[in-house]
């Protein structure tokens, strides 16, 4: 719902002084954090990169591009490297991949970021699972009640030729539980 127009008008004054040809604008009115799935101009972006319509992207800021986290948006960064598009911030100057060492620097520093933020988040993940194991809180699959079990076993030694695929009908689960109940079954016999 916001009007990008005074930010559009001061990125096409930056593109006449620097003496960039604008191509196309490609303006978004969906939440940086949806990707290409959820944006269409962004997607047409990346679309009309690979096909080397343009040689540079100029956003207003890095957010305005991309509120999708470090590694996607790291992803994309080198998505336009790949199609030999530059990348240039409006207004973090710094955010400049025109420079062939700034590029291959940011890039790099960019993608050792994105990895920090995986390894932080898988260990999050793992503490909430330890906290959640911790408090009593049982994780994964419920358990199979002890009446399927039985109904599965009774089915079984009635018609041990019954598939697993009509076992799982007739007890309402899926052929994996059945296969995993026979064999602890033939285990515990």
């Amino acid at each position: 719902g916001q009007d990008p127009e005074n930010q559009l008008r001061q990125l096409r004054e930056w593109c006449v002084h620097s003496g960039h040809e604008i191509i196309d604008e490609y303006v978004e009115h969906e939440s940086g954090s949806k990707g290409t799935a959820g944006r269409k101009e962004f997607a047409r972006l990346f679309q009309d990169a690979s096909q080397r319509r343009f040689d540079m992207v100029l956003v207003w800021s890095l957010d305005r591009f991309s509120r999708e986290g470090m590694a996607r948006t790291v992803g994309h960064l080198q998505r336009l490297d790949r199609a030999g598009v530059a990348f240039h911030s409006f207004t973090e100057e710094m955010l400049s991949t025109e420079n062939e060492l700034v590029r291959d620097i940011l890039i790099a520093v960019m993608a050792s970021l994105a990895k920090q933020e995986a390894v932080k988040i898988s260990q999050r993940t793992k503490a909430g699972l330890e906290r959640a194991k911790a408090s009593g809180k049982r994780l994964g699959r419920p358990p199979v009640p002890a009446a399927i079990i039985a109904k599965i076993q009774r089915l079984h030694e009635a018609d041990p030729a019954m598939s697993e695929r009509q076992l799982a009908k007739e007890a309402g689960v899926g052929k994996s539980t059945v296969r995993k109940i026979l064999q602890r079954l033939k285990e515990n016999a």
